[in-house]
């Protein structure tokens, strides 16, 4: 999506908005005995309080077998993306590592944002893995200029994790957001910068870099949604969706605790 008026563009502000206070929400009621389909649940009932949709639920991606059948996806320690809660609900337990992505609809313009959460106490070199994929975040952002190009984006993310001992997730990657909840560009986790689309201001995209603890490669589960990694290992994933603008990227799925 281009944004193209005042309105729109105060229009996706208002449903990051939305989106980081349920998140913010979601992560505070993370805790050991919790299951992935409370949270599921929790994640529909509160969007839907607010007058909007969830944009997840029932929606097919290019290539899936069916729609995707829950409002939230809730991947659990070497889940790397799009866990299904409902269907094979899991109970968290301490020193489980749980991501949580969501996406809303807000009067027809949606926004994507995940973050990464601690069960209670986790190992360091996990609480390592969930920090450095959050900083990955960080510096995506930053390279998110007007001028720039996407593959600046990739490298700043598998920069990120140079002589870190974790795996950037290379066939997983951000992509263009707002009219749709996948568009234009794909946004690899991995690139060489200088190549790729150019950043223009008023594009709206969804960065979210993914990294595994230990080897990069990852196997989808007979579900036909859920991302694993294929050695067992834990992974992480953040995710903001931003406006690229003169002066400087907006993030407009910010968290409260965020600032």
């Amino acid at each position: 999506m281009i944004i193209r008026s005042a309105t729109e563009r105060a229009t996706l502000c208002e449903a990051g908005r939305r989106l980081g206070i349920i998140l913010e929400t979601l992560a505070a009621a993370v805790r050991p005995g919790i299951s992935t389909d409370q949270l599921g649940e929790m994640a529909e009932r509160l969007i839907r309080e607010g007058g909007d949709v969830p944009s997840f639920l029932n929606y097919t991606p290019q290539g899936a077998p069916r729609p995707y059948p829950a409002a939230l996806c809730v991947s659990v320690n070497d889940e790397v993306v799009h866990g299904i809660p409902q269907e094979t609900p899991r109970v968290l337990s301490e020193g489980d590592i749980v991501g949580l992505d969501l996406g809303l609809t807000h009067e027809g313009i949606i926004v994507d944002s995940a973050l990464t959460v601690p069960v209670g106490k986790v190992s360091p070199r996990v609480g390592a893995l969930i920090r450095t994929t959050a900083q990955a975040l960080e510096r995506a952002i930053q390279a998110a200029q007007p001028g720039a190009r996407v593959g600046d984006i990739s490298h700043a993310i598998s920069k990120s994790f140079e002589k870190t001992g974790f795996s950037v997730v290379k066939v997983l990657g951000g992509h263009g957001v707002g009219r749709h909840v996948h568009e234009e560009p794909f946004i690899a986790n991995a690139g060489r910068a200088h190549t790729g689309p150019l950043l223009v201001p008023g594009m709206v995209l969804a960065l979210e870099p993914i990294a595994n603890e230990g080897r990069a490669a990852v196997i989808l589960d007979t579900d036909g949604y859920t991302f694993r990694t294929k050695d067992g290992t834990r992974s992480a994933h953040f995710e903001h969706t931003i406006i690229v603008e003169e002066g400087g990227p907006t993030v407009v799925t910010r968290r409260p605790s965020e600032g």
